[in-house]
């Protein structure tokens, strides 16, 4: 039975802001009305028996937030499954402010007790922006237990091309504002089956995840991911724990993205764009009309 929610609220903030900018051309200025993508805190706090512990502040897009909380703490290893959770609900101590309650995000365990948080691979505060790195690693993850990835579907180049444009055209937000990252989950038809937006694209990751493991899909062994930036470790480190075999991303990725994916047999797909993308491991999975081999000038 999945943990009851609570996720509405009429002074919950949004996820656009609405703001006076002046649109520069040509040396003449004019007036206009715009969209923002909003940017506010988010702490994630772990209640069980009389005990309740702050584990994270995020800078996020309000939205999704319960299933940024999930996935944040499944993704770290703190919960394993969804039945861990008794309920996910917004902050409604006396203490706090209302205008604040909808920024906290308490998730009460079945436990009567806290779980071990030293294994904690990200710090108390991360940032929209990269989080907080270098703390997790190859080794961590294999102290974890980790399993390799499965073989996984087989998908053809063309499939692979498609999925920047469903991205994009699935971004709601992004499209007024222009300023989120976003994840998108496909089956193995390229068709499209979730997608979160975030100012921060490990806070997508998080909330699509969540999303999936709150409703029971995990694992995802017949899925691919699409993100909107590069591809970093920890979105890698999110994709493995989660089970997805094929990640692709329309930027770059960093050397220990490739490491991990090398390690973990994961299919990693860097610069996707127009028709072109380079594969950096598992390419058996991305089905090829015609492979030449590389040849000296």
């Amino acid at each position: 039975m999945a943990p009851p929610l609570s996720d509405r609220g009429d002074h919950r903030p949004a996820a656009k802001t609405p703001a006076e900018v002046w649109v520069v051309k040509e040396g003449r200025g004019q007036p206009r009305s715009d969209q923002l993508a909003t940017e506010e805190p988010l702490e994630i706090r772990l209640l069980a028996g009389r005990a309740k512990q702050t584990v994270a502040v995020t800078m996020r897009t309000p939205g999704a937030d319960f299933e940024l909380a999930a996935g944040f703490l499944f993704g770290e290893g703190i919960l394993h499954a969804r039945d861990e959770i008794a309920r996910i609900a917004y902050c409604l101590d006396a203490e706090v402010p209302s205008d604040q309650q909808y920024n906290i995000v308490n998730v009460s365990l079945r436990a009567d007790a806290l779980p071990d948080l030293a294994t904690l691979e990200r710090h108390f505060y991360t940032t929209s922006a990269c989080g907080v790195c270098g703390k997790a690693s190859l080794d961590a993850l294999r102290v974890r237990g980790c399993p390799a990835a499965p073989p996984g579907p087989e998908v053809s180049a063309d499939l692979v091309t498609s999925l920047p444009d469903k991205l994009r055209q699935a971004q709601g937000i992004f499209e007024t504002t222009g300023g989120l990252h976003g994840a998108a989950l496909f089956d193995a038809h390229g068709d499209l089956v979730a997608v979160r937006e975030d100012v921060g694209r490990h806070n997508a990751m998080d909330k699509l995840i969540g999303w999936a493991f709150l409703d029971g899909h995990l694992p995802l062994a017949n899925h691919i991911v699409m993100v909107s930036g590069r591809a970093s470790f920890e979105l890698l480190q999110k994709c493995l724990v989660a089970g997805i075999p094929i990640f692709c991303a329309v930027s770059a990725p960093s050397s220990l993205a490739v490491m991990v994916a090398r390690d973990f047999g994961l299919t990693l797909v860097g610069f996707l764009r127009g028709e072109r993308f380079n594969v950096y491991t598992g390419h058996e999975r991305i089905r090829l009309s015609v492979l030449t081999s590389s040849s000296s000038a």
